[in-house]
């Protein structure tokens, strides 16, 4: 199933290449000087599975050491496959599923006590699903309806839909639902096996996602949606299309406190949002304060920046995000959702580089290796997102999809080593979540060099980057007011926390040596 799901990311992100644009055209003052209402570990996520928490065969079992790798993030958007939890029609599995043997009743509860936010990216269907295709055009990535049923009507995504609500009323916070509605099959698949329990509202799930990529015009009919039709399986989804479709079907009516997030578009294209909310205010109406009735609580797409615009369209390597689409299209996605849905969350849940040499690998500069700079990058485009608004960003992922010896793009885009040791990505992930991950993101005082103010009640951090995509170094004299000392803290390799070093200033001024890694500078 893995191997399946890595030669789809593959061929998407081949399909990520365009719109980029030229660095002498990019204004880093779009959307800057906005206070953001969110802490900058929401933008330290990471996308990752199951097997990325427990030990090897031992699926009941949190691995110490896998945990101590996913500490290094503020966030888990969590692969999970439809058929993981319903090998059999109308029989759900959680804990252990029938299908892979996951326990997620475990893995939860410990991201949970970790403090570590999840999404839960419910995707594909599963092999009983598309029985009804004709043989040829079976896929787990197929639109979940069955075939010939009508995309534009809610009523097509009632399995799914149902699915999604025995999820949502097992992980979500409600427990007062009726358990006549609430289906576990408790048979076990061996003598000596676990059975599944019934449970209700174990309150380890705020968000849930519904299919990843619906608008995968790569993937044929079969599997593409248009953003109506994607609003419809929404509607379903969501709350059964407000109930119409049964008190069993649709997260809301599980949970109303679960948010669900919509699909991340594979093309980033804020006018698909768009033409989703358009169909909501017709097929939904409005609500009593006169907004639109929303079948999503969350916007959210993906991004990736590479150099295919001064080749043709055609990637060769990835680029600094500073110098890439990434803020424009913020700007953009932020701009629709101002003006349509008003005060919608925006996500970024797949974005990232590779340290391999592919077309999205992230380049040595000067004497720093792929490693470093795949590690700059990251951080980077963790600061550019909370810079354009963006509520919330997620990498792409946790381990590689093919190794660093593989050509193909997104191959070696993860954190970790093959052998589990962390990369430098982690590394900086995790110092940075420390230092300021419960900060906020304040304004930005300067564009060359990029210097970005940090707040948390009095205390003030400044985030200091030249992204130059050439190693270059300037001095920067930040004026820290009537402060007299202030604290460098330099990010580290192989280290659990950043060198800190405490500095004079000269009347409140402070002379500091700005490149392509972050410096953060705390007022004292």
């Amino acid at each position: 199933m893995k191997n399946a799901f890595i030669a789809l990311a593959v061929l998407l992100f081949f399909c990520n290449c365009k719109r980029y644009l030229k660095p002498d055209e990019v204004d880093l003052n779009r959307q800057l000087n906005k206070p953001s209402s969110f802490p900058f570990r929401n933008y330290l996520g990471v996308n990752a599975f199951e097997w990325d928490f427990v030990e090897d065969k031992q699926e009941n079992l949190i691995s110490a050491k896998k945990i101590e790798v996913i500490r290094s993030f503020g966030a888990i958007r969590h692969y999970l496959d439809w058929e993981r939890m319903e090998s059999n029609q109308g029989k759900y599995t959680f804990n252990p599923t029938h299908a892979g043997g996951a326990y997620y009743d475990v893995m939860y509860q410990r991201l949970k006590a970790e403090n570590i936010d999840v999404l839960v990216c419910l995707k594909n269907v599963p092999k009983w699903f598309v029985q009804s295709y004709p043989e040829n055009e079976r896929g787990a990535d197929n639109t979940p309806v069955p075939f010939n049923a009508d995309k534009n009507d809610p009523k097509s995504y009632m399995t799914q839909a149902k699915m999604a609500f025995q999820f949502a009323a097992r992980y979500g916070s409600n427990k007062n639902i009726d358990a006549s509605l609430i289906s576990v099959d408790t048979s076990k698949r061996w003598t000596g096996d676990d059975a599944n329990q019934l449970k209700i509202g174990l309150g380890l799930i705020k968000y849930i996602e519904c299919n990843n990529e619906p608008d995968k015009w790569w993937a044929g009919k079969k599997a593409q949606q248009t953003a109506e039709e994607y609003a419809a399986n929404l509607s379903a989804f969501y709350d059964g299309h407000k109930g119409k479709l049964g008190k069993n079907v649709g997260v809301k009516s599980a949970d109303k406190n679960i948010q669900v997030v919509m699909g991340g578009l594979g093309d980033a294209k804020p006018e698909f949002v768009a033409q989703m909310i358009e169909w909501c205010k017709k097929n939904r109406g409005l609500k009593p304060d006169g907004k639109i009735d929303l079948c999503f609580d969350v916007i959210n797409y993906h991004l990736y920046a590479n150099d295919a615009f001064v080749n043709s369209g055609k990637a060769t390597s990835g680029i600094a995000p500073e110098l890439s689409e990434l803020g424009e299209m913020a700007d953009k996605f932020i701009k629709m959702r101002d003006k349509n849905a008003p005060n919608i969350p925006v996500w970024v849940t797949e974005t990232g580089y590779d340290v391999g040499k592919t077309p999205q690998s992230a380049i040595p500069i000067g004497s720093k290796s792929s490693f470093i700079t795949q590690a700059d990058w990251n951080l980077r485009t963790s600061l550019l997102y909370a810079r354009h608004g963006i509520s919330r960003c997620m990498f792409y992922m946790l381990d590689d999809a093919g190794g660093v010896n593989n050509p193909v793009q997104y191959s070696s885009s993860g954190f970790v080593n093959e052998n589990g040791t962390k990369r430098p990505s982690a590394d900086y992930m995790l110092q940075v979540k420390k230092l300021l991950g419960n900060y906020f993101y304040f304004k930005t005082l300067s564009n060359q060099p990029i210097v970005d103010l940090y707040k948390l009640n009095k205390k003030e951090m400044y985030v200091l980057t030249l992204p130059s995509q050439k190693g270059l170094k300037v001095t920067y004299e930040l004026d820290l007011g009537n402060a007299k000392q202030a604290i460098v803290h330099s990010l580290q390799i192989g280290k659990q926390q950043m060198l800190a070093k405490t500095t004079a200033t000269k009347n409140g001024k402070l002379k500091i040596e700005v490149g392509e890694t972050p410096i953060f500078i705390e007022k004292i």
